[in-house]
């Protein structure tokens, strides 16, 4: 396609999306609900088509040579075809922010005012890699009035029409508007660039992926940009820590799903318990085939277990794999300051019996989601109870963490009178 037919069709696609979204707006909850479940039918009904499709695109990325971890996150499969649509029938169940009055007041001149939530309008959504975006950011979407144009990676582009053909037609028969729900169907890159210039027709766009992914969107994007950045998270064993405690936490939150953002990547150790604690880390990571980068402490500590030496750039990046960062603090303080330099702002955790370390801690560092005694993997939209989710917003305004329906809301201010006028 010419840039020229490019432009042509998406900017067709805003348009439909600002007229279905003014439909959508008016959609009462049981309707919307009954056409989400609807979906979750159709994609249940749908499997072997979803099935085939992704086939395609593990193929591809095979002969791309993408990595274990990056085809495990593009791989579809009969268990998570069922947890996608699970994820439908939750989001159906989940209470409609849509209307929900905020704030009510009335003026000393009698003028009644309400704060009021309603949908955004139309939400663009740009991801890579994973096909269960497509129906996660769709029905959370639809569950709140907004239109959705949606623009996945070239590695799920087979995978990602079925399943939004699924949730379509699916949905259609139940009363789904028309073109509430459209999907991008190539994957040519000047599609982002006309999709981020169509401030008429779109209110926003939310884009979940890679950093090189984000600052493109950011420096295209004509209207707002909710960023879903780097997930750079650290877990910091205190002083007071129970080992057994610490031990399960790190090892969970690098092991048990290393390609997710909510992975810990750094881990952080208070220098006096160092010398009790990292030998034993170290072996249990080691066994777990985690590659250790550690400063030249936490390397001396380790023992026999190789460490390789941490360099700056270590500290910053998101490995996306079995790889950990390691680094002996002087103590809480330091590790505050270690986080809030380095980290990405996402999701942070301390390990300690100490109450009031940990409220310092949840206190003074600068991230979306900060926990005490919990791994990072439930910085999570299922996990806190939100049904599917978005993605995790690093950014501070509007969102910030696990973005699901009431982040999805606007509001407006509704104003009741009787004849009032200004002096």
């Amino acid at each position: 396609m010419t840039s020229e037919d490019i432009a042509r069709e998406v900017r067709a696609m805003g348009e439909r999306a600002r007229a279905a979204a003014h439909a959508l707006a008016k959609l009462p909850t049981e309707r919307k609900d009954a056409v989400l479940l609807a979906m979750a039918e159709a994609l249940v009904a749908r499997e072997p088509e979803i099935l085939e499709a992704n086939a395609l695109d593990l193929a591809a990325a095979a002969e791309a040579g993408l990595s274990a971890t990056m085809q495990d996150r593009l791989r579809l499969d009969s268990a998570r075809i069922a947890a996608m649509a699970q994820g439908v029938r939750e989001v159906a169940a989940l209470h409609d922010p849509v209307g929900e009055v905020l704030r009510e007041w009335t003026r000393p001149n009698g003028l009644r005012l309400q704060k009021k939530r309603t949908p955004i309008g139309v939400i663009g959504i740009i991801f890579e890699s994973r096909p269960n975006v497509t129906a996660d950011a769709a029905v959370l979407c639809f569950k709140t009035g907004n239109a959705t144009i949606l623009r996945g990676g070239k590695e799920a582009i087979h995978s990602n029409r079925a399943i939004a053909a699924a949730l379509q037609e699916g949905g259609a028969p139940a009363g789904l508007p028309d073109h509430s729900i459209q999907l991008i169907p190539f994957t040519d890159r000047e599609s982002v660039r006309h999709l981020c210039e169509m401030d008429r027709w779109l209110d926003l766009i939310i884009p979940r992926g890679g950093a090189g992914l984000i600052e493109a969107v950011v420096g295209m994007a004509r209207m707002p940009v909710i960023k879903h950045y780097d997930g750079i998270c650290h877990v910091y064993v205190d002083e007071t820590a129970d080992f057994d405690m610490a031990e399960a936490i790190t090892v969970n939150a690098k092991v048990q799903k290393p390609s997710v953002c909510n992975a810990a990547e750094t881990l952080l150790v208070h220098r006096g318990i160092a010398s009790s604690f990292v030998p034993r880390i170290a072996a249990t990571l080691a066994a777990k085939c985690v590659e250790l980068r550690g400063d030249e402490e936490f390397a001396k500590l380790a023992g026999s277990v190789p460490v390789v030496p941490a360099t700056e750039s270590d500290w910053t990046t998101e490995y996306l794999d079995t790889i950990l960062a390691a680094k002996i603090v002087d103590g809480l303080d330091d590790a505050i300051a270690h986080i809030n330099r380095y980290g990405s702002h996402h999701t942070d955790t301390i390990v300690t019996a100490d109450e009031a370390a940990a409220a310092k801690f949840q206190l003074e560092v600068d991230s979306a989601c900060v926990f005490w005694n919990a791994s990072t993997r439930f910085a999570d939209g299922g996990e806190f109870g939100f049904g599917a989710e978005i993605g995790i917003s690093t950014d501070k305004l509007h969102a910030r963490g696990p973005m699901a329906l009431e982040e999805l809301c606007s509001y407006k201010y509704l104003a009741f009178g009787s004849g009032q006028v200004r002096g």
